[in-house]
């Protein structure tokens, strides 16, 4: 039985685009550089920043932080997205969700330059992934599929159950593993004989958002789990929506929670930041 612990994997790539940065730097080329734009003062939000912020002085790039107060209008966060895709010093945009009460979130999203859209959530970047075009893809599904690859499992011919078709992990990572020759069932909230369906999975991507609502009883001996789940509970513990502890002697391979899928978000983050670099640089 295998606990693939993505924060491990995360930091063997993150070395690996260290050293791809340090080439860069001592050729005497410009360092890459991530903007972020922040609206408001949520906790959650505030310690993904700060996690993004860490992870660029890992490898060595910049962090462009812009900071808006929660009453920020939508004029005034449009205009300071604008400003970063239109900055040459400015390589992958993100805008950390959810925004504040009262703005428009695919609206500030469909201002961005298309090519600075590291997260994959501009409609063009999801139009052409969905259409197998090359584009950027959503940074959660794409650290699910690197963890697939570590626990040694190849999609082709499986049959992967994910639970949850939200647009930022369950649609578009159903997607991935059909386009890795699995097959793909999605359940959801109206999904009936639920535990039928995840019994015949080889590949279970649970993120449903319901701390420990799977147990062992949900999954078939050897089968690969990867749990997307983050839940705080009552005395302040980090939980996935699965059991680990009931899971990881039946699984193959499962991941926990915490420093299971999370800490490769933030590292398909760079990644993704990365890839804009390159193809900048290469038009340039």
């Amino acid at each position: 039985m295998n606990i693939i612990y993505g924060s491990e994997l995360s930091k063997e790539l993150k070395q690996e685009m260290k050293v791809q940065v340090d080439a860069w730097k001592a050729e005497g080329k410009r360092v890459p550089c991530l903007s972020v734009i922040l609206a408001g003062d949520a906790p959650a939000s505030l310690s993904y920043v700060k996690g993004k912020e860490k992870a660029c002085k890992e490898i060595g790039i910049f962090s462009q932080m812009h900071h808006l107060p929660a009453d920020v209008s939508q004029e005034e966060l449009e205009r300071c997205i604008r400003k970063c895709s239109e900055d040459p010093a400015v390589d992958g945009i993100l805008v950390q969700l959810p925004l504040p009460k009262g703005l428009k979130e695919e609206q500030a999203i469909s201002c961005m330059n298309p090519q600075k859209d590291v997260d994959g959530l501009h409609p063009m970047n999801v139009g052409k992934f969905f259409m197998n075009q090359p584009s950027f893809v959503p940074c959660t599904p794409l650290g699910i599929m690197e963890i697939l690859h570590k626990m040694g499992v190849n999609p082709d011919g499986k049959h992967a159950v994910v639970i949850g078709r939200s647009k930022l992990v369950g649609t578009p990572v159903a997607r991935l593993l059909q386009n890795a020759n699995a097959t793909v069932t999605i359940c959801h909230s109206h999904t009936k004989d639920l535990k039928e369906l995840t019994r015949s999975a080889d590949i279970l991507i649970a993120a449903i958002g319901k701390a420990k609502m799977l147990d062992d009883s949900y999954i078939k001996e050897g089968a690969y789990v990867v749990d997307v789940g983050v839940n705080r509970t009552e005395d302040g513990h980090l939980v996935g929506d699965c059991n680990f502890d009931a899971m990881v002697g039946k699984a193959a391979a499962i991941t926990p929670v915490p420093k299971g899928v999370g800490p490769m978000t933030i590292t398909m983050l760079l990644k993704n930041t990365l890839k804009v670099y390159q193809m900048r640089e290469k038009y340039e």
